[in-house]
C-alpha cells in the first residue's frame, strides 16, 4: 500500500526560462518564430529538501550538467505557452520521481524448497551430460 504524496512545488522564481527558435521542420514559422522553450533549473540553489536535491544529482540522466543545472528543451508544440507548459511538466515529473526515497533492498535466503530444486536441476543436467558420452561395447 503506497501513500499518495502531493507534488513537490517548484517556485517559477528559480526557473530561468528562455524563448529560442525550435529546430526541424516547420516551414516559415519555424524560420520566424522563438517558440522553442529551454528551461533550467539549479539543484544545488533551489529551495527543495536536501534529500530531493541528492538524489536528482545522482541521476544519470544527460540534462543535467556538472555544475547541477536541469536544462530541459521543450520544441514539440508550435506554441510557445504549450512548450513551457510542456517544460513545466516535464521538471515536476523528474521532481516528483525522486520525492520518495527507494526502498532499501534486504537480501533473504533462499528458501529450503528453492535449493531443492536448484540441486535437483543440475543433477538432470549432469545425468543429460554423462549420457552424451562414448558408447562402450561390453
Amino acid at each position: 500500500m503506497s501513500i499518495e504524496r502531493p507534488p513537490t512545488a517548484i517556485p517559477e522564481s528559480e526557473v530561468e526560462i528562455t524563448a529560442m527558435r525550435a529546430q526541424g521542420a516547420g516551414g516559415q514559422n519555424v524560420n520566424k518564430v522563438s517558440s522553442a522553450i529551454h528551461l533550467r533549473f539549479d539543484i544545488p540553489r533551489s529551495s527543495l529538501g536536501q534529500d530531493h536535491k541528492e538524489r536528482l544529482l545522482a541521476l544519470s540522466d544527460s540534462r543535467i550538467t556538472r555544475d547541477g543545472v536541469l536544462v530541459i528543451k521543450a520544441q514539440t508544440h508550435r506554441s510557445q505557452d504549450m512548450n513551457r507548459a510542456e517544460a513545466f511538466g516535464r521538471l515536476q515529473e523528474l521532481v516528483d520521481s525522486v520525492a520518495q526515497a527507494p526502498r532499501i533492498r534486504r537480501p533473504t535466503k533462499p528458501t529450503y524448497g528453492s535449493k531443492k530444486r536448484r540441486l535437483e536441476g543440475k543433477s538432470l543436467r549432469s545425468q543429460v551430460k554423462v549420457l552424451r558420452g562414448p558408447v562402450r561395447d561390453d
